[in-house]
């Protein structure tokens, strides 16, 4: 199928940080596409400006892009009879909830996500909130891969995995968003496409520190190796399949989030060795590292499956138990030898 050439299709992205606006600025060149954000001061000042210039300054608005703060508005947008649609959560993992709260029964035509990682405090991942809030019979899927909203905003190339159980939401993502100068593959694997999606962010950070240390390439590739091996071995204990973290939204956006300079999740890495306190770090950045929210989850969930996990582990003890950025690289070089497997 030449998605690039199917017809236009109403899209509703309903959050309006970095990668919302970024997607509906891509979108907007092919298709009828709203954009939402819960702010309506922001919104307003966003269409009036036609520039996010909170979370994507310096990036014109298509003028065809709607703009609005009105939930009703854009459900209306995606949910007129006959036409095809699609609806796309843009929100952080933090806001994956309250947003399906805010759609619990109502009648949708699917759902895809764009947020990785986990959910602080019950450790699940964005598919089994979407299925605790709405159930099973929806649609949905996580659209994931290695992708900086400066660079798709930009146009620049670009290739995502859209992750689904269903083959009809696949294809219509397919027909949505492939084309131009972003690539979609398909994938079955939601579990394993949204782990790597999560625990990439908590090496990155592991990465900002060797970097931030200036401790060489050697070091940055022995970590990512290694990182890799984490994220594959709680990926198949939470259900992913092996070759999944061979892909785009394995290995794939592992190697950008820890060595692209737009990575927020490896800036904070870099801060702290630098000898910035977190919190700094964080307010500095201006917008969510999911790396840091999401640290502790994969090493409880880890414990709890008896998967080693130790740069996970020196992480967390480096954000949230006092250790220094010198000690956790110490940690992990006093490992005793081993074989090298997943």
């Amino acid at each position: 199928m030449n998605a690039a050439a199917s017809s236009p299709m109403r899209i509703a992205i309903l959050g309006a940080g970095a990668w919302g606006t970024a997607l509906a600025i891509a979108l907007a060149e092919r298709h009828r596409v709203l954009l939402w954000g819960r702010n309506a001061e922001a919104m307003t000042a966003a269409d009036q400006q036609r520039e996010n210039a909170v979370y994507l300054p310096g990036f014109p608005l298509p003028a065809s892009l709607v703009l609005t703060s009105d939930l009703e508005q854009a459900l209306a947008h995606v949910c007129a009879a006959g036409q095809p649609s699609l609806l796309i959560a843009g929100t952080a993992v933090a806001g994956l909830r309250p947003l399906a709260e805010q759609l619990r029964g109502r009648d949708l035509p699917n759902l895809v996500w764009l947020c990785k990682g986990f959910e602080e405090d019950t450790r699940l991942l964005p598919h089994q909130v979407v299925q605790q809030v709405l159930g099973e019979k929806l649609p949905t899927g996580a659209l994931s891969g290695p992708s900086f909203a400066q660079e798709v905003a930009r146009g620049l190339p670009c290739a995502l995995t859209i992750a689904s159980r269903d083959a009809g939401l696949r294809d219509t993502v397919l027909q949505a968003v492939h084309g131009r100068h972003i690539r979609i593959y398909t994938c079955d694997d939601l579990a394993g496409v949204e782990v790597g999606g999560a625990v990439k962010n908590v090496l990155a950070i592991a990465t900002g520190v060797v970097d931030g240390m200036q401790l060489g390439l050697n070091a940055r590739a022995a970590l990512i190796t290694r990182g890799l091996a984490e994220i594959t071995r709680l990926g198949i204990a939470l259900g992913g399949r092996l070759e999944t973290f061979m892909g785009l939204t394995g290995i794939g956006d592992l190697i950008l989030t820890c060595t692209g300079d737009l990575s927020r999740n490896r800036r904070v890495g870099l801060g702290l060795a630098q000898g910035k306190p977190l919190d700094v770090i964080v307010a500095e950045l201006g917008h969510v590292a999911e790396g840091v929210r999401c640290a502790r989850a994969v090493r409880e969930l880890a414990g709890e499956l008896g998967v080693d996990m130790p740069i996970t582990q020196a992480v967390v003890d480096m954000l949230f138990d006092g250790d220094s950025p010198q000690q956790m690289v110490a940690r992990l070089l006093a490992r005793d030898p081993r074989t090298e497997a997943i």
